[in-house]
């Protein structure tokens, strides 16, 4: 096959030959894209302007929400446009930057996640401490630190990808999705990026690990809570995030840890919307069901919405006249 390193353009998989089909798959994926779109956004607004809010969690949650509205942003609107314009290209630039993008805000998403359960840790296990260890300064840091995380980590996997040569133009996925990328390598310098995904993983592994031995330490101090109520309360802010860090990991083995020699086109598209598009829809979702004080804020959103309307409707409150 030719060498084709100097391609302008990689080309997408189609959903489906059939016109009309692929009118579905757009409102399909705008409808899960506006409903992660509200989902988030409504995170963020609630924890921006509810100042009950203005704590440590919180903080880190209004953080997740802005790097799971820009994860769910990297690959869903190019796959909505090719299906409604009957398309499958992509740019080599675009491709590069979804690589790019993606993975930097993957990354920063599960060290986010990561810190969340030191969070927790400290308000559970240690709450008299809490205030001194968890300050605005310290959360900013760790905060700042994991965007700089995920920054290294995208740029890792970028180079890693593009630095091989293609034989091909053709990625089996409806965006670019690293390992198909690798699949149209005419080289072995794919093992370099392969050698970058195993390094990551390991990392990855080591902060699932320190998640879950947070967590033991955790459940143990709650265990030893006297009262019923105070139990729940305690894991009440824990669920949440365990359930959130437990479906991007296992979404994530899904895509990337199964063996993919006999995995047909539909099973990698299955597989890709599992860890791409299913953590940032659900998120918002999972946060908010079992939180009392998130719900609050939006109902107070609500509120000021309804407030907003009636405003609108008498001219003369805005003019100042009656």
């Amino acid at each position: 096959m030719p060498n084709l390193t100097t391609t302008s353009e990689f080309l997408l998989m189609e959903f489906s030959d059939i016109r009309e089909l692929q009118i579905l798959h757009f409102f399909l994926f705008l409808t899960v894209y506006l409903m992660a779109v509200t989902g988030n956004l409504l995170i963020i607004v609630a924890v921006a302007l509810d100042h009950r809010l203005h704590t440590p969690m919180y903080f880190f949650l209004l953080n997740l929400a802005i790097l799971d509205l820009g994860s769910i942003s990297v690959t869903v609107p190019k796959a909505m446009a090719n299906s409604l314009m009957n398309s499958r290209s992509i740019s080599y630039s675009a491709c590069v930057a979804q690589v790019f993008f993606f993975f930097f805000l993957e990354g920063s998403d599960f060290a986010i996640l990561t810190i969340m359960a030191h969070d927790r840790y400290v308000a559970i296990c240690n709450p008299l401490q809490y205030e001194t260890i968890m300050h605005r300064g310290a959360c900013i840091q760790m905060a700042v630190s994991a965007w700089i995380t995920g920054i290294l980590i995208g740029a890792l996997h970028t180079g890693g990808t593009f630095a091989i040569s293609f034989c091909s133009n053709v990625v089996n996925q409806f965006f670019c999705e690293v390992p198909q990328i690798l699949k149209l390598s005419c080289s072995d310098m794919y093992l370099v990026e392969v050698g970058i995904i195993l390094f990551l993983s390991f990392l990855a592994l080591g902060c699932f690990i320190f998640i879950i031995v947070t967590y033991m330490q955790i459940f143990g101090t709650v265990l030893r809570i006297p009262s019923v109520q105070g139990q729940k309360k305690a894991l009440s802010t824990c669920l949440p995030h365990l359930t959130v860090v437990s479906l991007l990991v296992f979404t994530g083995i899904f895509a990337y840890v199964r063996p993919r020699s006999n995995t047909s086109s539909e099973l990698n598209v299955l597989f890709a919307i599992m860890y791409a598009v299913l953590p940032p829809l659900f998120n918002p979702f999972i946060y908010s069901m079992r939180n009392k004080e998130v719900k609050t804020a939006f109902l107070k959103l609500s509120n000021l919405g309804h407030f907003s309307k009636f405003l609108a409707s008498k001219p003369f409150l805005k003019n100042g006249v009656e």
